[in-house]
């Protein structure tokens, strides 16, 4: 990028707020200093959607989207890079720079490309209008049941099989190299033989990119001759395992309705389309890809897999499983489903109409399903070592997620799985029910046994004589005040304070010779003093309970210098660590400049260009003393080695963040007693002991 393009795009970020931009596209609501709104890049309920005005980035903590004016003109409208400059020029009054002669050629021939295959769509869909395209317009029309509307739409066409192709291009000027390279036409490595038109007597698909621009085409047959579909090859502005037909007409129905639709393939989509679901999509001739999965998740966290119910679609599910398995992220999966009688869309559209599909979609099944399935249906379990090879393979395959917290739930509920199936007894099996609601009510009062002279009545009104039973062994960090209207009346009177030896065990919090119930001991008279209780829990260098800011700091130090070492990390964890809680104001801002630095640029950055970025902002000074950095430069480790360690520090925040919210809720509930706060508590330490059982689990 040369200099006065740079100083445009710095003085374009200046000039242009981008709030105003944003706010063109999402309604934002001010929040403190920043502004607040639904992600226009995900579906969400609840606002995640950040933007800095003073910074000029935005950023989103449910799908990590971040960038600043000129990206998101880009993602949120589908503009290229420099027509989202041409708009954000004329919206501050800047005339923009004259182009270096290479940007310049670059832009030139990439707009040349554009508009060849833009003649080349307006032929074929003129030909499916020619005798010669009589048949191609009677498949579409007859056949497939389409509608002059839909044709036009999708801008079907019809290829000749007479390379009228190929001369009508050369009429406009057009050469063979340029033809080729879009793949248009083919020219044999046998020299003798002529060149001639790729596609020739097929129904014509053009392939859009994100922004509509005709990118590719998909060629297919009308008669049962194999290929049945031909494809462009990949070209300087086609990729096939990145793009998916029919995105940009469909993004937009998909944010509104939450949903997306992945089809096998062209013709499925626009049957689709043409009974009222505007927001499906397809892969371009090969199976689903990684790139693919994300860019459809850019659109919908969960899209629905549609599959032919028939051997290919199941096979087309378990290669999607392989697939998707290593990049799953918190929130982010597939859905399957499958169409019954071995019948695509199109035919079962046809057969059963639009209510009976939408219905289908609500019987989804989840991945968990279908990994499951892959690998049990059908195999052989008689033996205790064939059903340890399917458990083995089972782990194995879920230990390919990336993510540790999606990991180990899958491994939980894989196991979870494997015990129902083959570890439980018959009796087990046989005998099991589904556990009850647990029901309250008063426990019977023991008669006291007094050993001392009754002092003089004292009986204030109590509402209730016994805590309910679901109070007990509610931890306490510091001895407090018990309610009075769930104090023993023999307990109000003066006490002897006694320590009771404290022993931790499988809780967490321990037992006490006092009985269950931390109000007193039921096996004695009610007239026994009540312990005073010091509950406290040490924190153990073994385990991951660690409470003090300074550790705090000293982890995000960490992960700030494997950022630096490996810049492919930010993408990875940002989101997790601008959405936890640091406390040290220097450290979060060094965090966000890092972020700033590193979306600021169209490519990925490696470690030295980031570091030599940072070093002109104000926080050098703090990346000089990072000694972090320096030991990890030193002997730069392996990148999933730094994952493994991020995961379990980002562990300790959460686990951190826990024990202080359990604290607080016990006090309250101790203090002035509520169902909600109870409820609550129960479950921040079923959440807590979750994570405590997975961390004391090896890994997989």
């Amino acid at each position: 990028m040369n200099d006065d393009l740079q100083r445009f795009i710095d003085e374009l970020r200046a000039r242009v707020s981008i709030v105003d931009v944003v706010g063109a596209k999402v309604k934002l609501t001010k929040k403190g200093r920043e502004y607040q709104g639904l992600c226009p890049f995900h579906n969400e309920k609840t606002p995640s959607f950040t933007v800095n005005e003073s910074k000029g980035f935005y950023h989103c903590f449910g799908c990590g989207a971040h960038g600043d004016i000129i990206k998101f003109e880009m993602e949120a409208n589908g503009l290229p890079f420099i027509d989202a400059l041409h708009k954000l020029s004329q919206q501050a009054g800047l005339p923009m720079p004259q182009l270096s002669a290479k940007d310049k050629k670059e832009e030139e021939e990439r707009k040349s490309l554009y508009d060849i295959m833009e003649t080349a769509c307006n032929f074929f869909e003129r030909e499916l209008r020619m005798p010669d395209g009589a048949e191609g317009l009677k498949y579409f029309m007859e056949k497939r049941g389409l509608s002059k509307e839909t044709i036009q739409k999708f801008r079907l066409g019809f290829a000749p099989n007479n390379n009228a192709l190929m001369a009508h291009l050369k009429a406009e000027g057009i050469n063979e190299k340029e033809m080729k390279e879009l793949g248009l036409i083919a020219i044999p490595e046998d020299t003798s033989r002529r060149p001639h038109d790729f596609f020739r007597n097929r129904v014509m698909i053009p392939i859009t990119n994100k922004q509509g621009k005709i990118i590719a085409f998909g060629g297919r047959v009308m008669e049962k001759l194999e290929p049945k579909y031909l494809n462009s090859p990949d070209t300087p502005i086609f990729n096939k395992r990145r793009n998916l037909y029919n995105l940009d007409k469909a993004r937009e129905v998909a944010y509104k309705e939450k949903n997306l639709i992945i089809c096998e393939g062209y013709m499925d989509v626009i049957a689709l389309d043409r009974y009222g679901f505007g927001y499906a999509v397809a892969p371009l001739g090969t199976a689903l890809t990684e790139e693919q999965i994300m860019e459809a998740w850019r659109v919908c966290p969960e899209p629905i897999l549609c599959l032919d119910g028939d051997s290919p679609g199941v096979k087309a599910a378990m290669r999607a499983v392989d697939r998707v398995l290593p990049i799953l992220k918190a929130g982010y999966s597939l859905k399957f489903l499958f169409l019954p009688d071995n019948q695509d869309p199109d035919e079962y559209l046809q057969a059963h109409g639009r209510e009976s599909f939408g219905a289908l979609m609500k019987k989804t099944k989840p991945l968990i399903d279908i990994l499951w399935q892959k690998y049990t249906e059908n195999e052989d379990s008689s033996t205790p070592e064939k059903k340890a090879l399917i458990e083995k393979t089972l782990l194995a395959e879920v230990a390919k997620i990336t993510d540790a917290t999606v990991r180990s739930y899958y491994a939980q509920e894989i196991r979870n799985r494997i015990y129902l199936a083959f570890k439980q007894t018959a009796w087990q099996k046989r005998e099991y029910t589904a556990p009850q609601p647990r029901t309250y009510s008063p426990r019977p009062q023991p008669t006291p046994v007094r050993t001392t002279p009754a002092p003089a009545p004292y009986n204030p009104p109590i509402q209730n004589q016994e805590p309910p039973a679901y109070l007990d062994n509610i931890p306490i960090s510091d001895p407090l005040p018990m309610p009075k209207a769930y104090e023993p009346v023999a307990q109000q009177r003066q006490r002897t304070p006694q320590t009771p030896t404290y022993t931790r065990s499988n809780n967490g919090y321990g037992n006490n010779s006092y009985g269950n119930n931390r109000y007193g001991n039921r096996r004695n008279s009610y007239n026994a003093p009540r312990p005073q209780i010091n509950h406290t829990i040490s924190n153990a260098p073994e385990t991951l309970r660690q409470s003090a800011d300074g550790e705090n700091d000293k982890n995000i130090r960490f992960m700030i210098a494997a950022e630096l070492i490996y810049p492919e990390l930010i993408d990875e964890y940002e989101e997790q660590l601008l959405g936890s809680d640091i406390k040290n104001t220097k450290l979060k801002e060094l965090l966000e400049t890092i972020a700033d630095i590193y979306h600021d640029t169209e490519t990925p950055m490696s470690s030295e260009e980031l570091l030599e970025k940072l070093s002109t902002t104000p926080q050098n000074q703090q990346i000089k003393e990072l000694w972090e950095l320096d030991m990890l430069q030193k002997r730069p480790p392996f990148i999933n080695d730094l994952r493994r360690n991020i995961d379990k520090l980002l562990l300790e925040d959460k686990l951190r963040s826990l024990e202080e919210e359990i604290k607080t809720l016990t006090q309250e509930v101790c203090q002035n007693f509520t169902e909600d706060a109870y409820t609550r508590l129960t479950e921040l330490k079923k959440e807590r002991d979750t994570i405590l059982s997975h961390a004391a689990e090896p890994e997989i």
